[in-house]
């Protein structure tokens, strides 16, 4: 779950992280009311959307009177914002900060993440702020540095000066970055986060050290112990398809394929993705149904993956351990025939009652094709849209 930068800077401030002073707005008049409460001369209207990159698409802008703001309020409002995390298709705008401007010296990159090769918490950090780090990870690596730390222990006093002076903040702001490394660290532990980053992390003119940004990604399977963080969710920002699948607990992401996949189980749905890539076709989504299927949750998978006008065929690739092939099978026949199902289908099925779930659909007069293996099945449904 991501949620917004404003909001992102609220969880901030729980924790001790400065950051500069700001008022979310959902119109040009509440932008202009913001920016007359905030006071002062300079203000940074900035769109509020799931994604990165915003100032170089136009959706960040200072303003130097409530002329401008409200000018720059009624630009980005409601445009459709194109960055190089978006796509193509962009995002449309809803909400906006409007912040105090900021006296910037110098930016950092900070940013506390899961390394699942050590077992251990990563921060990360880097003198080259304000930039997109993964292209400083491909052209100048070494700027990145990186601390591991041991969950059990906590973040020591020693780990976040090695970064603070690693970077390059100068010695008299050293104290200063040490409290925001830590603060960081503590709350992306106790909010369970999976990502918590701040780009940049500014050295101001007084010394002083801001989160200048704030971006959050929040584990989903600890969000049951944070109803407050839950209450930041932006449904806008999300895809209604893979919103419609939460419902059911399905785990659904659409792709940019024509075909269709309804597997059980992660590993299984990404080698599924990967062969019919190697037939020469695209999957249009992942969706994982788990191992509880139920019928009514088959069928809802196809209804969802059939909302996608650029689905020219389905596979359905099984494998029967708790979840068995006549389940399937039945759930196959049901969401079928429900659906009125006009693309061409393919199931493979292997594992527990593979011959009773094979015979359902044999029996149900439906043109299903039957595969025996991964290969086959990905062949069979790339030559049937074809």
């Amino acid at each position: 779950m991501k949620i917004h930068e404003y909001q992102g800077k609220e969880v901030l401030r729980k924790f001790g992280v400065s950051t500069p002073n700001g008022i979310p707005a959902f119109s040009v008049d509440e932008a202009v009311k913001a920016a007359q409460t905030l006071g002062g001369k300079v203000w940074v209207v900035k769109a509020q959307i799931h994604a990165g990159g915003r100032g170089k698409g136009g959706g960040v802008k200072v303003a130097k009177s409530l002329e401008e703001v409200k000018q720059y309020a009624n630009q980005i409002l409601g445009m459709q914002l194109v960055t190089h995390q978006t796509g193509p298709e962009g995002q449309k705008v809803r909400r906006l900060l409007i912040e105090d401007g900021a006296d910037i010296k110098k930016e950092y990159y900070l940013a506390v993440l899961t390394d699942r090769a050590t077992q251990k918490i990563a921060v990360m950090a880097s003198s080259e702020g304000g930039m997109d780090i993964e292209e400083v990870a491909h052209s100048t690596p070494e700027k990145i540095l990186k601390e591991f730390v041991d969950p059990l222990i906590g973040m020591t006093d020693k780990q976040a000066e090695t970064l603070a002076r690693g970077i390059g903040v100068p010695d008299g702001s050293v104290a200063a970055a040490v409290d925001q490394i830590k603060k960081l660290y503590t709350c992306y532990m106790d909010t369970d986060s999976s990502l918590a980053e701040i780009n940049p992390l500014i050295l101001e003119g007084n010394g002083g050290i801001k989160a200048l940004d704030a971006k959050f990604n929040f584990d989903p399977n600890a969000l049951f112990r944070h109803p407050e963080i839950v209450a930041y969710r932006d449904l806008d920002e999300e895809n209604a398809d893979e919103i419609e699948a939460s419902k059911f607990d399905l785990a659904y992401i659409s792709l940019d394929g024509n075909i269709g996949c309804l597997v059980n189980g992660a590993g299984l749905a990404m080698a599924t993705m990967d062969t019919i890539k190697l037939f020469g076709a695209e999957p249009a989504n992942f969706l994982d149904v788990g191992g509880g299927a139920t019928t009514e949750k088959v069928t809802e998978a196809f209804k969802i993956m059939l909302k996608n006008p650029k689905v020219k065929g389905i596979l359905v690739n099984i494998f029967g351990g708790i979840m068995k092939c006549d389940t399937i099978a039945n759930g196959v026949v049901a969401a079928a025939r429900e659906t009125r199902l006009s693309v061409p289908l393919v199931v493979r099925m292997k594992g527990t009652n593979e011959d009773l779930g094979k015979q359902i659909l044999k029996d149900s007069g439906l043109p299903i094709i039957t595969a025996n293996s991964m290969a086959d099945a990905a062949e069979k449904i790339v030559a049937a849209v074809k």
